[in-house]
């Protein structure tokens, strides 16, 4: 059944993106009937950040995201199988002027990858401008998993891609970043639980969130650059926004807030399209209750 289901994957990445992205509508409203645990949690996220907001234009850009993130799946057919010329094609830059010049003056970087839904397609058209080390998360399915691994690390003859599995010990990855002048592509914006985590507002929310970017900054002399890349109809924009030029400061949690607001103010203009289906606010502190 998984070989039939790859077997697919390969068919349809023969389609232009303008028929993918229709099938993800189909795709997308039955995601959201049918997948009542996620859509649940995509509620309760949209209603603890946007309370502003009526449930209706919550629904609304819940409908929307499920749609993205169907975009999203159907896309990973483009990264496993389509030459780099088609991956240029679909997605673009804005301001990489700034990434150029860094790269230029030979400052090493972390990119704040945060998890909006254009974010593999985007990897690896940054894949074909720099060589980039980054986390990779382990799939239950082998298949799945091996399939995964090589869609990230298919242009490693253009520019290398090192993956890192996310239970390597955070010596060897600081080593690692030391030694080398890669980008080093992170998603910090997930429930990791409490530990190397500290409570800091997203949303106005006390969020358990990893300190890990001012963390790997200060012990690897890396700056910190956002990245966001965000679906704008049929093709994906990498919007390249300013230097952080604060982080790393002598105060980890300070830096951990800026991190959080950043994320949040870029959410804030593209909602529909961040990972609301993730349980963001699972770690609660102290004798606070589940919010799921």
């Amino acid at each position: 059944m998984k070989k039939l289901i790859l077997f697919l994957f390969y068919l349809l990445h023969f389609l232009p993106i303008p028929i993918l992205h229709a099938m993800a509508w189909v795709v997308g409203n039955l995601a959201y009937f049918f997948a009542k645990k996620r859509r649940k949690i995509g509620q309760t996220n949209l209603k603890l950040c946007f309370p502003e907001k009526s449930s209706l234009e919550r629904n609304r850009i819940l409908k929307k995201n499920f749609y993205h993130i169907s975009c999203m799946l159907l896309e990973y057919t483009i990264c496993w199988y389509s030459n780099p010329e088609r991956i240029k094609r679909l997605v673009d830059f804005e301001n990489f002027e700034i990434l150029q010049t860094l790269c230029q003056d030979d400052i090493h970087l972390i990119i704040l990858y945060p998890h909006f839904y254009a974010l593999e397609l985007g990897a690896l058209r940054l894949n074909l401008e720099y060589p980039i080390i980054s986390v990779f998360t382990g799939q239950k399915d082998p298949q799945i998993n091996q399939k995964m691994y090589q869609g990230r690390t298919r242009f490693n003859d253009i520019n290398a891609v090192n993956l890192i599995r996310r239970n390597d010990k955070i010596i060897s990855i600081i080593h690692l970043l030391k030694e080398s002048s890669a980008l080093f592509l992170y998603l910090p914006d997930q429930d990791f639980g409490k530990k190397d985590s500290v409570f800091v507002p997203f949303f106005n929310i006390s969020t358990a969130t990893t300190t890990g970017v001012s963390r790997i900054s200060q012990l690897t002399n890396r700056k910190v650059l956002p990245i966001i890349p965000i679906r704008h109809g049929n093709k994906i924009t990498l919007k390249i926004l300013p230097l952080m030029n604060s982080i790393p400061s002598s105060k980890v949690l300070e830096d951990t807030k800026e991190v959080n607001l950043l994320i949040e103010n870029v959410v804030r203009e593209y909602p529909e399209q961040y990972f609301w289906l993730h349980k963001r606010f699972k770690t609660r502190p102290d004798n606070e209750n589940s919010v799921y």
